[in-house]
């Protein structure tokens, strides 16, 4: 069974960076796209970037484009997201998981979600 653990979150100031990684313990990390999301407090879920198994093919988020790269090693199970000008808004628990559904936008056509990492941005 996959199992994701992200790491990489932390406290910044707004207009910093921070990247993220999502590392999976099984091989099966290459053959599925795989994205990333978050979720402030009160919020819903929210779809920030998903990338394909190739890597080749990534879309975003609105609120993110332009300011967010995902990337990952399949060599290394690893998936990234670099962030950059950072915002308070930005602040949120971000999650990765895999798609096994149809629409690459909702929450529920993923799996095997990990725990979450917080990122903080302040003003």
């Amino acid at each position: 069974q996959v199992q994701l653990v992200e790491s990489g979150g932390g406290l910044v100031q707004a207009g910093g960076s921070l990247r993220l990684s999502c590392a999976a313990s099984a091989s099966t990390f290459t053959n599925d796209p795989m994205a990333w999301f978050r979720q402030a407090p009160g919020k819903e879920r929210e779809f920030v970037a998903v990338i394909s198994w190739s890597g080749v093919s990534t879309f975003y988020g609105d609120s993110v484009k332009g300011r967010f790269t995902i990337s990952r090693d399949n060599a290394k199970n690893t998936m990234y997201l670099q962030m950059n000008s950072l915002k308070p808004e930005d602040t949120a628990v971000y999650y990765c998981a895999e798609l096994v559904g149809d629409n690459w936008r909702q929450s529920s056509s993923y799996t095997h979600w990990g725990q979450g990492t917080q990122v903080t941005v302040s003003s």
